[in-house]
């Protein structure tokens, strides 16, 4: 059974729009808990359906790709990005333009 938590990560996490990211710590302030951003990460490194939670969609504070268990690792979650129209600078997200506005 999961925690309150992780149903919550994972409830709004399904809600980020294609050509749009979230960062780990957006998703952890988002469900309560500011401080847990690597929890965040464990939970997206176990998602248990990639096709409700596009886990792909969620990156550093700095835009920068981190872990990916589905695919080729991070090239597949680049290229996923590239295809649903998230920008780039060199290899990070450019959260100017692609960062997930939530208000």
């Amino acid at each position: 059974m999961q925690s309150t938590f992780a149903t919550n990560v994972y409830h709004i996490a399904s809600k980020i729009p294609k050509g749009k990211v979230a960062t780990y710590k957006q998703l952890a302030t988002l469900a309560g808990k500011p401080k847990a951003a690597r929890a965040v990460g464990m939970l997206m490194k176990h998602n248990p359906d990639k096709t409700i939670v596009p886990c792909h969609r969620v990156v550093g504070s700095n835009g920068k790709l981190t872990g990916y268990t589905f695919g080729n690792g991070i090239q597949a979650k680049k290229l996923l990005l590239k295809e649903e129209g998230v920008d780039f600078t060199k290899n990070n997200v450019n959260l100017t333009t692609s960062l997930w506005k939530t208000n």
